[in-house]
């Protein structure tokens, strides 16, 4: 329901900074939330075979690097355009940040509900929209990289296990 009633001018400045603001704010947040949270079995990150299947149906893997990576916009971010290296480790943090990324769009998606207070329905609505159609390719992306991560995460770790067998058993 409109509470506050503006011009159109002052309704396109209030609805780009309003965004602007979520955006920024809801983003930050998430980067400062310890790693720990998004590690939490409590959350349920697992994608089902299905989900996989559907992800490979829409091609996510042609698609997905024409989106911009925001996980170097704030210092200490992750970014997560490409793998850099297989290790354990980097594998681990980048499971940890798909997380994160998954999480602050799906956060990101309430708020366009606050756009009815100034917006008239039909304006209200389409932010709805907009902040669905910004939001769920970008989780799609992140569950789809995550599914295939913690597929090669196990592989990783039995090599590294073997490894550093090797080494205790034979020496450096």
């Amino acid at each position: 329901m409109q509470v506050f009633y503006l011009s159109i001018s002052g309704l396109i400045a209030a609805n780009v900074i309003a965004w602007l603001t979520i955006h920024v704010c809801l983003s930050y947040f998430c980067l400062k939330v310890p790693d720990s949270f998004y590690e939490s079995r409590n959350l349920d990150h697992r994608m089902k075979k299905r989900e996989a299947s559907l992800y490979d149906k829409m091609k996510i893997r042609s698609w997905k690097t024409v989106l911009p990576d925001g996980g170097g916009v704030f210092k200490g971010g992750f970014r997560k355009k490409e793998l850099n290296t297989l290790t354990v480790t980097y594998v681990s943090k980048f499971i940890i940040e798909t997380r994160r990324a998954e999480f602050n769009h799906w956060i990101l998606i309430p708020p366009s509900l606050l756009f009815f207070l100034w917006n008239p329905p039909l304006v209200g609505w389409i932010m709805v929209a907009y902040s669905l159609v910004v939001n769920i390719p970008f989780i799609m992306i992140q569950r789809y990289n995550r599914f295939r991560l913690e597929l090669i995460l196990p592989k990783l770790k039995k090599k590294e296990q073997r490894r550093r067998s090797s080494v205790e058993t034979y020496g450096t």
